[in-house]
């Protein structure tokens, strides 16, 4: 039998958590006066209402659930996530059909990257900062996120994060769980803070260095602009993308044990990481060669276009800065 209080409890917690993202988007909304805060505002109340109730269900819950309880968990999250995750889009009309507004949603929170959206600078700035937002908690996974920032969810924490993982789990950083998911969030907001700023230094505005910054952090591929990166025709930004896309397509918890503890010999002795470097370096070798002596770019272009793509690719990023399509014309 499944423990439906705690997951009731859990459920809430979640949906508490949406309500305070949503809210970071109604003071973007505010602070540029569009036409989605009324969208926000309603779509705040729903959510906290709903997440209320689920916490009522859930009063007097232990802590502590099963294997069985953490995949339903994980499962029924996402889903109740991301069908929340569709009302400002909704209640905008920006995106009026359910489906297609569950669908942009879904693919946020999985950092899938796939849009129904062909034209994203037509859309109010709070909603396209959630799109972003969605993408950049999926980054790491709701679920993740919830353990890191809720410790009364520690007695069953493990359980979860064994269910919501993607491989499998070999160490742990601290004998607390979500201490150690705390750590990695720490490196994964360093690494988005460090993205805002560099794309800032290198001429973007703050809302779309805001923007990029955690669709490249996240490997999920949103934009700003229908162009994507291309849109901006810079190239340092372009070099600003595939260094973060690249570390952020690094192990998480290689990065922290081997920047935290200044063990970098680690990190380069490391089978996954070698792996990864060297398919990259690879294939970015091959396709600059192709562009120069097929397509006549300078060195330069070449090795930057090559690349960006070859990280945009492998890390299931999904920004671009060249037309690789016509690379094979």
């Amino acid at each position: 039998m499944l423990n439906l209080k705690t997951i009731s409890k859990i459920l809430g917690a979640l949906l508490g958590i949406e309500a305070l993202l949503m809210s970071l988007c109604l003071f973007v909304s505010l602070w540029y006066k569009d036409n989605d805060i009324a969208a926000f505002l309603w779509a705040i109340l729903i959510t906290v209402a709903a997440g209320s109730v689920f916490r009522l269900m859930g009063r007097h819950a232990d802590n502590t659930i099963g294997r069985r309880d953490a995949y339903f968990v994980v499962a029924v999250a996402w889903v109740i996530f991301s069908l929340f995750g569709t009302l400002p889009f909704l209640i905008s009309g920006d995106i009026p059909n359910f489906t297609n507004a569950f669908f942009e949603t879904m693919s946020g929170f999985t950092t899938t990257g796939a849009t129904i959206v062909d034209y994203p600078e037509h859309l109010p700035k709070g909603l396209l900062f959630w799109r972003s937002l969605t993408q950049w908690i999926g980054g790491l996974g709701i679920v993740f996120f919830t353990i890191a920032i809720l410790p009364s969810l520690v007695g069953g924490s493990l359980k979860v994060f064994a269910a919501e993982s993607t491989g499998p789990i070999k160490s742990k950083l601290h004998p607390r769980l979500s201490t150690g998911a705390k750590w990695i969030w720490i490196v994964y907001f360093v690494l988005t803070v460090a993205c805002i700023l560099s794309y800032k230094v290198c001429g973007m505005n703050w809302f779309d260095s805001f923007n990029y910054a955690m669709t490249s952090t996240a490997t999920g591929g949103f934009g700003t602009e229908s162009g994507s990166i291309a849109t901006f025709h810079s190239p340092s930004e372009e070099y600003v993308c595939t260094i973060f896309c690249f570390l952020s397509g690094v192990n998480f918890t290689l990065l922290y044990t081997s920047v935290a503890g200044f063990k970098f010999r680690q990190l380069f002795r490391n089978s996954e990481f070698k792996f990864y470097t060297t398919m990259i370096a690879a294939f970015t070798v091959f396709i600059m060669l192709e562009l120069i002596f097929q397509r006549n770019y300078e060195v330069e272009h070449a090795f930057r276009s090559s690349v960006f793509q070859v990280v945009s690719f492998i890390t299931t990023t999904g920004l671009y800065s060249d037309d690789a399509a016509k690379w094979l014309m």
